[in-house]
């Protein structure tokens, strides 16, 4: 049974950074395309990363140069690694996987979904 269990959500003054994690259970995470996402108070689930077939990852242009998504292949974990946060940045994070062919960023394109994560960001 495939699982993900995430961790490293906290509260953080602005610029400040954290270190999301999302270990996988019952397959391995290079056979899987994956991808993180965020939903704040009232708003849709956005992709903030996401998985190509060929393996290249692809961030949305809010979180350009301040995340950073990526793969430890001997734990089976996903990382997200944020950098310089902002309020705006406030939501639940989840990790996703999906069986190739990659979802993109439409989160009803992944069967596997974290159970999500608070990251709260003060001004």
């Amino acid at each position: 049974q495939v699982q993900l269990v995430e961790s490293g959500g906290a509260s953080v003054q602005a610029g400040g950074s954290l270190r999301l994690s999302c270990a996988a259970y019952g397959y391995i995470y290079s056979s899987y395309c994956m991808g993180w996402f965020r939903q704040a108070p009232g708003k849709e689930r956005e992709g903030v990363a996401t998985d190509d077939s060929d393996g290249t990852t692809y961030y949305v242009d809010s979180v350009k140069g301040q995340f950073t998504a990526s793969l430890d292949n001997a734990k089976n974990t996903l990382t997200l690694q944020m950098n310089g946060l902002k309020p705006e940045d406030t939501a639940i994070y989840y990790c996703a996987a999906q069986p190739a062919p990659c979802g993109g960023w439409n989160p009803d394109a992944y069967t596997y979904w974290g159970q999500g994560t608070q990251v709260t960001v003060s001004s």
